[in-house]
């Protein structure tokens, strides 16, 4: 067994022992529902998957509905399983984006949870990464690996707040660095998964800069812009000018290209599984009759690099 696996075991352990009370309070055949426009990246699929997981574990019906990429028709299906009387929602999403929806689910008395969404008064809590944490983690590496100097390419998605929030945090990062110039700040296409449209902006910088050194590292919020940049500078053959590429979630495909020791340097993992079995854990705890202290639950993160890409 690698660390990497007890660590999840341990960590799935934990979780579950401490909703131990509160699930142990309630009756099996709860109805939840699981919302998210964000199906088709990988985060997202192994987040559900590990509420699935749990959810089985407590005896739960659970229907996960994919909107994919529609956000407003999340809204609509909120109000269809709150006319269903689900016994709880778990959303991923902008809460900001879906009030009519957080609203139907009030109304009839459903409680509504976070899965790595947002916060709002209307949601219970949000199960999430340190948004906060990762991305000053990233961006002060690459900040650090370039010297405080040259440009850099930005990934970015603020239409999600817990993407939102990292761009925020590493654009203070690079702007504390005076020698630091963001030369763009992109925010691409995610309906496909965000490799493809990531690859054809980044080829379109790359162009448009061709001088070598001219861009001196990628900060993307997320490793599907990683991997689209990577493939792009490859693709032009400038793989050893030692443009850096950090991204966060560390997802297989990530940590692959992180171990090869190539121009995709840095991640950060999120405990996926951990976040997907603490929100069921924490629906647990509200459907038991628990009042929770705070709206917001942080599930641990780890830098990953090319020491620890396999472990």
């Amino acid at each position: 067994m690698t660390r990497r696996t007890f660590g999840r075991i341990a960590g799935l352990t934990l979780a579950t022992a401490l909703a131990t009370v509160g699930s142990a309070a309630f009756a099996e055949g709860e109805k939840i529902a699981v919302i998210t426009p964000y199906l088709s990246q990988p985060g997202t699929q192994f987040y559900v998957e590990a509420f699935q997981a749990r959810a089985k574990e407590l005896g739960w019906e659970v229907n996960v509905i994919d909107t994919a990429g529609d956000v407003a028709a999340v809204i609509s299906r909120m109000e269809d399983v709150s006319a269903q009387g689900v016994n709880a929602i778990v959303l991923n999403v902008d809460p900001a984006q879906v009030g009519a929806g957080l609203d139907a689910a009030v109304a009839a008395n459903i409680p509504v949870f976070g899965m790595d969404a947002g916060t709002d008064p209307r949601i219970k809590a949000n199960i999430t990464s340190n948004g906060y944490a990762m991305a000053a983690e990233t961006s002060v590496y690459v900040a650090n690996r370039i010297g405080g100097a040259g440009n850099v390419v930005m990934f970015v998605f603020d239409a999600f707040p817990p993407v939102q929030v990292r761009g925020a945090v590493a654009d203070a990062v690079f702007k504390n660095h005076p020698d630091i110039t963001v030369l763009d700040r992109v925010t691409p296409d995610v309906s496909d998964g965000g490799i493809a449209d990531s690859r054809a902006k980044m080829e379109a910088i790359l162009a448009a800069n061709p001088e070598p050194g001219s861009i001196k590292a990628v900060w993307a919020a997320w490793d599907q812009p990683a991997l689209g940049a990577l493939q792009a500078i490859e693709a032009a053959g400038r793989q050893g000018e030692g443009i850096v590429i950090t991204g966060i979630d560390a997802n297989p495909q990530a940590r692959d290209a992180i171990a090869a020791g190539g121009n995709f340097e840095a991640s950060v993992a999120q405990d996926f599984q951990g976040i997907g079995a603490t929100t069921a854990d924490t629906v647990a705890r509200v459907l038991g009759g628990e009042t929770l202290r705070t709206n917001v639950i942080y599930v641990p993160t780890k830098l990953i690099t090319s020491a620890n890409a396999k472990d």
